[in-house]
């Protein structure tokens, strides 16, 4: 089967080791509360869980006191164990049919523009849970008039109907985190497939490219400058339009713990190679995340995407 082309950069894989103190660049303000109390009243109400509070993000006092949140769907218990991420690993619950409708009222009593929808990843379920991220989508289009909707899914077991199913649903922005070089996979990211991911990238383009593909990644985990300049080359084959790159913080002792601490003279070379050689966006900083601002990440190009070199198969896993 013909694939979108992976970069590789021959480095042998080596253990990931703590660098110290954090230096004077990640220090910042308390944030002013704002509306951080009615945001987590709320969500408090409505029985919504957020990324926010799950994965421990930096950013959640800024964002709430803003107004606004990453919701997440489908429980708070993760069928995979990233070396990164502080949500909890366990046996998933049931899903909740009333669930879409709850988070279709949370956006609607917060006054969001453009909501940010992510989940768990849900290997127990036949479609990885993508009927449930369409009825969101579906709900927040229906009560909310004049949202804009972005889906930060995981990769479904490399399912393209459950993608198409997905897609069909009309999500504004399609986000699927690469998260780091393909090299730290295995320690990163041991359940996922890094060309895996691309795919999903890409299969979105192909099927509809009217929805704005974006990823993400983590720095300091171990990764080189080059292997990043080639993550970013791999995603542009994949036909990612949007990029966010921040500083891998370790949520807790439990997860892996940071290799390096990148100064911001590095992330803004990033982001100006990332423009420089054709993503319509790239947003670089230590504390960029995925949904951090996600309103300000997603603009729409000038004219629709025009490429045509999609590759004529993709490498999915069909049931």
């Amino acid at each position: 089967m013909n694939e979108p082309a992976v970069s590789f950069i021959a480095i042998t894989p080596a253990p990931v080791a703590s660098c110290g103190r954090m230096p004077v660049w990640l220090r910042r303000p308390v944030e002013n509360a704002g509306r951080k109390d009615a945001v987590e009243r709320t969500l408090a109400d409505a029985g919504l869980s957020t990324v926010c509070h799950e994965a421990r993000c930096p950013n959640r006092g800024e964002c709430f006191g803003r107004g606004t949140a990453a919701f997440l769907i489908m429980g708070n218990a993760c069928t995979r164990a990233c070396g990164f991420c502080h949500v909890n690993h366990a046996a998933p619950r049931q899903l909740d049919d009333s669930e879409p409708a709850r988070i279709a009222d949370a956006v609607r009593r917060l006054g969001l523009r453009h909501a940010v929808i992510t989940s768990v990843t849900r290997d127990d379920l036949p479609d990885g849970g993508a009927a449930h991220h369409a009825e969101t989508i579906r709900r927040l289009k229906r009560d909310v008039p004049g949202i804009s909707v972005e889906v930060l899914i995981p990769d479904l077991q490399g399912d393209r109907n459950a993608l198409h199913t997905v897609l069909d649903a009309g999500p504004d922005v399609l986000n699927h985190n690469l998260e780091t070089v393909a090299r730290l996979y295995p320690i990163v990211r041991p359940q996922a497939d890094y060309r895996r991911s691309l795919l999903v990238l890409s299969e979105t383009a192909r099927y509809n490219r009217t929805i704005r593909r974006k990823s993400g990644i983590m720095v300091g985990l171990g990764e080189t400058a080059e292997e990043v300049r080639l993550l970013m080359r791999d995603l542009q084959d994949a036909h990612c339009q949007i990029l966010t790159i921040g500083q891998y913080l370790r949520p807790s002792p439990a997860q892996l713990p940071v290799a390096e601490y990148i100064n911001p003279e590095q992330f803004h070379e990033y982001r100006s190679f990332g423009r420089r050689t054709g993503f319509l966006e790239v947003m670089a900083g230590p504390y960029v995340r995925s949904s951090y601002r996600a309103e300000e990440q997603s603009p729409k190009p000038d004219k629709p995407d025009s490429r045509t070199t999609f590759p004529k198969e993709f490498a999915w896993n069909l049931r």
